[in-house]
């Protein structure tokens, strides 16, 4: 399970790599998708996100109790869910690359549902447990996005 967790950290950098990459750009024509957002603003947020994900994986290994695995999992969840929207509902009905969607789908969608299916197998974390967890981060994540939008902007230099 340890060498599937870093599967995941793999998988999380590169696809944040990625939208680090493309997404302000793409952003100035995403319409609904994705409210237009600078490069440093970006660079923020995507930093912080990912350094959570390294931070929860740490946690997970020294503690390994309940709480860290429900963490965990509704990370390794909110990051299958964002792989499909956004990014993938995004790329079909744009009709353009949405930045994320290669790395969202070919490794997020895989590697996560893997880990996850494996945590289930072990008795872990159930079924409704999963879903639970997906949620419950999902809704930290996506609320924390546009704080950290603003905390870059502001403590950033103009991009």
């Amino acid at each position: 399970m340890d060498f599937l967790t870093l599967l995941f950290l793999f998988a999380i950098t590169l696809h944040n790599m990625e939208e680090a990459l493309w997404l302000p750009k793409w952003s100035e024509n995403a319409g609904k998708f994705q409210k237009k957002v600078k490069q440093n603003e970006f660079l923020f947020a995507v930093i912080v996100i990912t350094s959570m994900a390294y931070l929860t994986v740490f946690f997970h290994y020294v503690l390994g109790n309940m709480i860290t695995t429900i963490i965990l999992v509704g990370f390794l969840g909110a990051m299958v869910f964002n792989a499909i929207f956004p990014h993938l509902i995004a790329s079909i009905i744009l009709k353009q690359y949405a930045p994320g969607v290669v790395t969202g789908v070919l490794l997020h969608l895989p590697v996560n549902s893997y880990i996850i299916y494996h945590y289930v197998q072990a008795d872990k974390i159930s079924w409704v447990g999963v879903i639970l967890a997906t949620v419950f981060i999902g809704v930290i994540l996506l609320s924390m996005i546009p704080v950290l939008f603003r905390v870059g902007a502001k403590i950033l230099p103009k991009s």
